[in-house]
């Protein structure tokens, strides 16, 4: 099947000429439509790689704060008096008591996932819904 030309009129072709030029027109539409979304996802996921490579490095960089704050922090309460043992014991201690809080904050929250309970139920309507039309009982699909 060729395409249609310009000057062409549709009347000049048969019903299978025309719903094969529908169906080519249709494909290769399909085609182009899958080519883009593949090269929008490939940009995407390398974006994605790169913030995920900078979050990463950025986490890192966070934790050693972490870990040369704690240590100034437990060398100001030995200048404080505290003996060294108890000022890092003291620091992990604080430490210790956050992670306990973070921890049972996390605990709640998980508690309080409901996995999706209207998705379920819609899933479970769906089957019916699709058997009759409506609020009619002629059956919409046949088993």
């Amino acid at each position: 099947m060729s395409e249609a030309t310009p000057g062409e009129h549709v009347e000049d072709r048969s019903l299978g000429e025309l719903v094969a030029l529908a169906s080519s027109n249709v494909s290769d539409l399909v085609r182009a439509e899958m080519e883009l979304a593949k090269m929008e996802l490939k940009a995407d996921a390398k974006k994605g790689a790169i913030s995920g490579v900078m979050f990463t490095v950025a986490a890192v960089i966070a934790g050693i704060i972490v870990i040369l704050l704690s240590i100034s922090l437990a060398f100001g309460l030995i200048d404080l008096g505290f003996w060294p043992w108890a000022a890092f014991l003291t620091v992990a201690g604080v430490y210790l008591v956050l992670a306990l809080v973070l921890g049972f904050i996390g605990q709640r929250l998980i508690r309080k996932i409901e996995g999706a309970k209207r998705t379920r139920r819609t899933l479970k309507d769906t089957p019916g819904a699709l058997r009759h039309r409506g609020g009619s009982d002629k059956p919409a699909l046949t088993d």
